[in-house]
């Protein structure tokens, strides 16, 4: 059975961001998908996912969160 290179403790990863302020971790060995942008590059597993969860503390995509900030005014 293969295993999910996304769940590999021992790989290197990228954070990637996207214009939705969307976060991700990605296999340094895979080209970065159009429309992402490196934020962190050549991190442990674990560090990625420490900063994404330190970084990504609004869920919302971004055109959602502005929408519903201007709401609220």
């Amino acid at each position: 059975m293969a295993t999910n290179p996304f769940d590999d403790d021992a790989a290197t990863f990228h954070v990637l961001v996207n214009e939705e302020r969307q976060f991700c971790i990605w296999p340094v060995f895979a080209d970065v998908p159009t429309g992402w942008t490196v934020v962190r590059a050549d991190q442990p597993r674990a560090d990625a996912l420490r900063y994404i969860e330190q970084t990504w503390t609004d869920m919302r995509p971004a055109s959602l969160a502005t929408a519903m900030d201007g709401l609220r005014r």
